[in-house]
């Protein structure tokens, strides 16, 4: 078996030696420019070692597990372009280093680049995988369709947001493992349980994203932190320090909120005081921890031995000490 540090190296790799044949190359430059830029590769990572929980050979399954990168990687092509972000991982964004345009056009060739990649795969499966990829992709449609109408709302309750982070960032991760688990000829039953494994496995994800935004150190994360706190992002953090404070404490909080121009680290500094009084970090981190507990729950009812879960389990145990 494979660890997923080996795993990450083979992805790599083999994302590295993807031909782009096709002309004109200038429309597929964005694209090997943003596959080229790195990340958790999380996805593949997790889709190769459900997979190897059956079976030794997670490389016949790598341009499947590509191909969900490359769909991923599309969400943020777009994603960036529609919050009008200047980097990603360090480097400049395609509608910034090329324009708008390019950022549209490049953006829907990947995503066709994307089905292209994940229909190569066992023909037996191809129905079942295509199903479950559609599905998530018009999930994760929905999932940015609530959050930005949430920029516009001061009511958005906390099983709203758990909702739409599920269906933003959650589904595919569930995706990855179910789609290892199909091609892996797994049972319905395992299947059902690592997909559930992923599901609570991303919702912890994504909550830790949300706290490292303000706790995380920008040395390490990779950048600024404070950017949801500045942007009024209607985080779990958020929702439930407006739910839980004082009358006096919503105040301000309100005011941050509503204020038009400010100095920057001053809102950072001020809106994270407030958390640290009413608890915020604490309740978000037995969420995080909740969640984790939840996946390893899941992971547990799945009929492999423990020896071959272990690997699987030591990368969730990774996702959830991570500090960027």
């Amino acid at each position: 078996m494979y660890n997923s540090n080996d795993i990450l190296k083979i992805v790599n790799q083999f994302i590295d030696r993807l031909p782009y044949d096709r002309r004109p190359s200038s429309l597929y430059e964005p694209i090997k420019y943003v596959l080229s830029l790195g990340g958790k590769r999380i996805r593949p990572v997790l889709m190769l070692l459900a997979y190897n929980l059956y079976k030794d050979d997670p490389e016949s399954i790598l341009m499947p597990a590509v191909g969900l990168e490359t769909y991923h990687n599309y969400t943020l092509l777009h994603d960036d372009l529609m919050d009008n972000a200047d980097l990603r991982r360090g480097h400049e964004t395609v509608h910034k280093r090329w324009d708008a345009n390019k950022a549209i056009l490049s953006g829907d060739s990947m995503l066709v680049l994307a089905y292209q990649r994940m229909q190569q795969c066992d023909q037996r499966h191809l129905q079942a995988v295509l199903d479950v990829f559609t599905q998530t992709a018009l999930e994760i449609g929905e999932g940015q369709e609530y959050d930005m109408s949430f920029e516009t709302r001061n009511d958005v309750t906390e099983q709203e947001y758990i909702e739409m982070i599920r269906l933003k960032t959650s589904v595919l991760l569930a995706c990855a493992v179910k789609t290892g688990a199909i091609l892996a000829d797994a049972d319905e039953e395992d299947i059902t349980n690592l997909y559930k494994f992923g599901e609570q496995l991303g919702l912890a994800f994504q909550l830790q994203d949300d706290l490292l935004d303000v706790y995380g150190d920008p040395a390490v994360f990779g950048k600024a932190i404070g950017g949801d706190i500045t942007s009024n992002k209607k985080t779990y953090m958020l929702i439930n320090a407006v739910n839980r404070a004082t009358p006096e404490q919503r105040q301000e909080l309100m005011a941050w909120m509503t204020v038009k121009e400010f100095n920057r680290d001053e809102k950072v500094r001020a809106v994270t005081a407030l958390y640290d009084q009413i608890g915020i970090r604490q309740l978000c981190e037995q969420k995080i921890n909740y969640y984790f507990d939840e996946c390893r729950k899941f992971l547990a009812n799945v009929k492999v031995s423990d020896e071959r879960k272990q690997i699987l389990l030591d990368y969730t145990d990774e996702m959830m000490k991570r500090k960027k």
